[in-house]
This record gives C-alpha cells, structure tokens and sequence, in this order.
C-alpha cells in the first residue's frame, strides 16, 4: 500500500517545516493627544518554537497570553516586532517570514493560511460560498471562471457540503457549517500549514467532534501540518501530537502529548491541567485543583524575574523573583531528551502532578 501524503510528511527528515526564533510582537500604548507612545504590551515576547512536518502541534494558555498573536504572527497576519520566523518551502528553501515583502509574502501566504476562531465573523455576509472560497484561487491566479466553479465545488464536498450550496450566503448556515466553509477556504490552495485558531471553541459540543474529525481527515489527505491553537486541553489531548504551553507571552514548556499530560514539568503546565473537567462526578472534588494567585500579570508590564513567580506556588525567593534581569519566564529553556523543553528554574526537583488520560476517553 502507498504512503499517504501525510505519511510521507512525517517520515520527511532534516529541519522543522516552522522554525520561530526569539519572535516577539509588542503593540504600543499611546495616550495624549499627541498619541505619544508611553509604553508596549508585550504580546509575544521572545518565542522559540520548531513545528516538524506533518505533526499537530497544540499552543495553550490561559486568554491573553499571546497564543493568537503568535499564530497570526506565523501566518503574517501580523508582522513581528522582533525575531526570526524560518518556513522551509517543498523546493527545501529556507525563507525568513517576518522580512517577506511584495510577490514573495503573497507566495508564502498560499502555503501558510488560518482557520479563524468566530465562523460568523470571519465570512462575508455579502458573499456567496463560490466567492468566499474562490477568492484565494482568484488572487493567487490559480483558477477563474468554470474551473473555478469546479475546484469550489469540489472542496465544498471535501469538507461535507453539498456543491448545490455553491450561490447560498452565510446567513443560510449553521456555525458547524459556516466553520466547513471557513476550513474548505483555507484549504481550497492546497496549503502546507494550516494555523487553527480556536477553531471548535464557538461551536456547539455536539458539533465539535465533527469539525476535529474533518481535520484530522482532511489532514491525513492532503499531508497537513497543524498549529492548533486552543485553550481547551482536551481538545488539545485528542488531536495534537505535540504541546506547547504558553504563559505572558513566552513559552513555558513543550512535550509531546502523553508526555506533558501525564508529567508537567512546569508548575504552569501543572495548574492548567489540574482544571480540566473530570466527566466522573465523585473525582470532581478530591483536592487536586491547583488554584493560582492572582490574575494574569498585565503584559505592558511584566514581573521581573520569573514572569510566573507572582502566582506560583513553587516560587524561591532569592531564585525566581530576583530584580534586575529582564523579564523571563525561568531560565532559558532546557531539552531534555531532545524532545522536551521546559523554562523553570527548579524543574528538575519538583513532582508536579499530572492527568490521568484514562479519565478522558
């Protein structure tokens, strides 16, 4: 039996597909009626992360922690402040993202496209389904007219939709449906990476599980790789091979699925996982919560030392909260194994507790 596309991904060895070095996207805080800039919030503040062919590489964190503005950072929604953003295109050439310009951006922006998170604000109501999904083969001159027509068509039953729905506007459709359409648009070029942004958090929980289907489907079809952003983990356990967990805009540690699950390394890591719903009711109140102190720090600025320090409950004084050193999240990130990364000064010495995924079929 031949390898499928997505096979032949994974199986491609050598450099990531996605390779973020030191990226950083920081937005000013004007004020006055001059609009002097007094300030910048930072966002995303110094981010290394590598996403390897043909994996789901899951981004979580709590609402503001910069996970979003990363995503739209690699797809060049956004343009990064700081840092170094490497794409390896098919021919095996390595661009820099944040300096594309001009014809290279447009090119770029063909391999790399997003699933945004609202299906009903992200479609024009003005539009029918042929013209919001044939206009990324209309702008990148892939197909006009019948051929068009037939490549719309096409997707639409890709992604469970009937081709008879091709002049119908939005409005005629429910969210599950709307976000097929959003997924059959971003996909209709024939992407490399697909940056997921929430893409089942507006949706219905008896609609969720269909879309995460289609996206594994449709993924093992055409040799898909996913940055699947969420802050839902269980969401993230069922569909990401990879996890990166981000705090304040830095990253705070990155496993693979079963692994961070099961171990945290990073007392973040830790609280995230201990407020996943348990389904059995009688283990729903045994203790295990981590409840943090505090909300999260304001990003325009951020504790010094260890960002995370402030409501840990592991933190030194002396080691974590020390004054002076610019903002981080514990030291630099250290691999262990080479498959993991964590960015905390007492790492190795802590017994963090993890989840038992036979809880969460």
């Amino acid at each position: 039996m031949s390898a499928s596309p997505l096979d032949e991904r994974r199986a491609d060895g050598g450099a990531p597909l996605l390779d973020i070095r030191g990226v950083a996207v920081h937005f000013p805080v004007r004020r006055g009626l001059l609009g002097r800039t007094v300030g910048r919030v930072r966002a995303v503040d110094g981010v290394d992360l590598a996403v390897r062919s043909g994996e789901t590489l899951g981004l979580v964190g709590e609402s503001g922690c910069g996970k979003t503005t990363l995503g739209r950072a690699v797809a060049r929604v956004l343009a990064p402040t700081a840092g170094a953003v490497h794409y390896r295109r098919a021919d095996g050439a390595t661009v820099d993202v944040a300096t594309l310009s001009g014809r290279a951006l447009r090119g770029f922006q063909r391999e790399v496209r997003v699933v945004f998170q609202d299906p009903f604000s992200s479609l024009n109501p003005r539009m029918t389904l042929l013209q919001i999904i044939g206009d990324p083969l209309r702008s990148h001159g892939i197909a006009t007219g019948s051929e068009l027509e037939d490549r719309v068509a096409e997707m639409l039953t890709r992604v469970g939709l009937s081709p008879r729905y091709l002049h119908r506007y939005p409005h005629a459709f429910s969210g599950g449906e709307r976000q097929r359409v959003n997924i059959a648009r971003a996909l209709v070029v024939r992407p490399r990476l697909v940056v997921a942004d929430e893409p089942v958090s507006a949706l219905d929980v008896s609609v969720r599980a269909q879309i995460l289907n289609l996206l594994r489907d449709l993924q093992e079809e055409f040799g898909l790789t996913y940055l699947f952003v969420s802050h839902d983990l269980s969401v993230v356990e069922s569909v990401c091979d990879r996890v990166a967990v981000m705090y304040l805009g830095k990253i705070a540690e990155v496993a693979d699925t079963a692994e961070l699950y099961a171990r945290p390394r990073h007392p973040y890591t830790e609280a995230l996982l201990s407020a996943v719903p348990r389904p059995d009711p009688r283990l729903r109140d045994t203790g295990r919560r981590v409840r943090l102190a505090d909300d999260l720090p304001d990003p325009a600025h951020p504790p010094r030392g260890c960002s995370f320090h402030t409501r840990c409950p592991h933190a030194l004084p002396g080691v974590c909260d020390v004054a002076g050193r610019p903002p981080l999240l514990g030291p630099p990130a250290r691999e262990e194994d080479g498959r993991r990364s964590v960015a905390c000064h007492r790492a190795s010495e802590l017994d963090l507790a993890g989840l038992d995924l036979t809880e969460h079929p």
